[in-house]
């Protein structure tokens, strides 16, 4: 017998496509049956087990999105292929295009996972997500060329950013001093299961580079152990580092432990979306590392960038360049172990350019990143802003100071509250959240609630 919901729910599916479909669940109450059947039908669920022990990524209800698959919604498509990404690196403003789109129209990005196909991995994702019972089939097949076929920079481990970075899109009329208004209307994972991976020298917890522990810890506090680190060696597979598979079941994000598990709620967002920053001409340059977020965007790792967010970044490149990478399954503020739930999305994104004195973006943005959801305004703050130039700082107490200086900026010009009566209004109702201490550049974000600001 058909089960009525989960009828209900592939109608919707069908009819409306996958954007408008998110938008009908999420206006039906918690109670409803569609409500209890979206993560069947997106997201998949099974009991059986692969051959490690863990549970089984993926089930027959579950959309695999390969490329150019489930009809993308934006007005332009942008796909993941070998000459279209930079693996470890941003592009800088002397980047050549991969897409030229108008202010206002929307594109659809197939953004590719770097786990799985890194090369403490094995570099040949078929292989290492089917060690953990996921078929030839539901590995992507861009994840497949890009490990195999790569070669627009040369590949450093131990140096280049892990990150598959896909872009740069010009966006017509953007010019420097602007603000590039992004939008983000879609995010869906394209495959049921992730990875989380915490690396020896890398994390809240690594080990320092002389082979200390970090200031507070012990060397016995250190993660991944100091036990299992098997550096220096040639081979990355050798390093210890750790990856944990992560399937996705009824919405969650499913790891076992013995004969336990975890479930978590699955939150989809883009930790790197950024415009060209860095003016090197080296697509290399240490200025064009995919790790450290900057002025520019980047690798900014707030969760609260999800669907319905809006992110602000001031434009330094005709055109603005916009990027996006590190697709996130969900995460935790903090992303202490030095990774989120990574794990291959589809993006759609409306880009507008904003031109000073419009009133279109918030005056922060012109420049500094700004953020905004439903329900708040999302002030940032970075520990080195400037992409490392000059030497890299990952102290959170400056992150934090800049968070709150632009949040004080925004509510004085934006707001017309006077700088006094802001200082004491932040410190009695806003919440300022650690974003990610990983990224050798630190972040703190803020929320300042706009229920707060309605007028009676």
């Amino acid at each position: 017998m058909t089960d009525p919901a989960r009828f209900a729910a592939e109608a919707l599916w069908t009819g409306l496509g996958r954007r408008e479909f998110i938008r009908a669940v999420a206006a039906v109450s918690a109670g409803a049956g569609v409500v209890g059947t979206v993560s069947a039908c997106q997201s998949g669920s099974t009991g059986s087990t692969g051959p490690s022990g863990s549970p089984s990524s993926t089930s027959s209800s579950f959309a695999i999105l390969q490329p150019g698959q489930g009809e993308p919604s934006g007005d332009h498509y942008l796909e993941s292929t070998p000459d279209a990404v930079l693996w470890g690196y941003v592009p800088t403003v002397h980047a050549t295009p991969s897409l030229q789109i108008g202010s206002g129209q929307t594109v659809t990005i197939d953004a590719v996972s770097h786990e799985g196909i890194l090369e403490d991995q094995g570099r040949d994702p078929v292989q290492y997500f089917g060690s953990h019972g996921v078929g030839q089939t539901e590995v992507l097949q861009d994840a497949i060329e890009i490990a195999q076929g790569y070669s627009r920079t040369p590949r450093n481990f131990d140096k280049d950013g892990p990150h598959v970075v896909t872009g740069p899109i010009f966006v017509e009329g953007a010019q420097p001093g602007d603000v590039l208004k992004i939008e983000i209307l879609q995010a869906v994972p394209r495959v049921p299961y992730g990875v989380v991976s915490s690396r020896h020298g890398k994390g809240a917890l690594a080990r320092t580079a002389d082979g200390g522990s970090p200031a507070g810890i012990s060397l016995a506090e250190v993660m991944p152990p100091v036990g299992t680190d098997r550096r220096p060696d040639p081979d990355p597979m050798r390093y210890g580092n750790v990856s944990t598979f992560t399937a996705v079941q009824d919405g969650h994000g499913v790891m076992s432990y013995g004969a336990a598990e975890v479930r978590f709620p699955l939150r989809p967002f883009m930790g790197m979306m950024g415009v060209a920053y860095s003016q090197d001409t080296d697509p290399t340059a240490a200025t064009a590392n995919s790790i450290p977020p900057t002025v520019g965007g980047g690798n900014i790792d707030i969760r609260l960038l999800g669907v319905g967010a809006t992110f602000y970044l001031p434009v330094f490149a005709e055109g603005a360049l916009f990027y996006v990478g590190d697709p996130h399954m969900a995460m935790g503020d903090g992303e202490v172990a030095l990774t989120a739930m990574e794990g291959s999305l589809r993006g759609t994104y409306r880009l507008t350019v904003c031109k000073p004195d419009s009133g279109d973006a918030p005056s922060v943005a012109y420049r500094y990143p700004f953020a905004e959801t439903a329900d708040a305004w999302v002030p940032i703050g970075l520990s080195d802003p400037d992409g490392s130039v000059g030497g890299q700082g990952t102290d959170l107490d400056v992150a934090m100071r800049r968070a709150v200086v632009n949040a004080l900026d925004f509510l004085e010009t934006d707001r017309g509250m006077d700088r006094a009566t802001a200082y004491a209004y932040l410190s009695a109702a806003a919440d300022f959240s650690v974003s990610q201490v990983v990224d050798r550049t630190v972040g703190v974000h803020g929320q300042v609630y706009k229920s707060h600001f309605q007028q009676n």
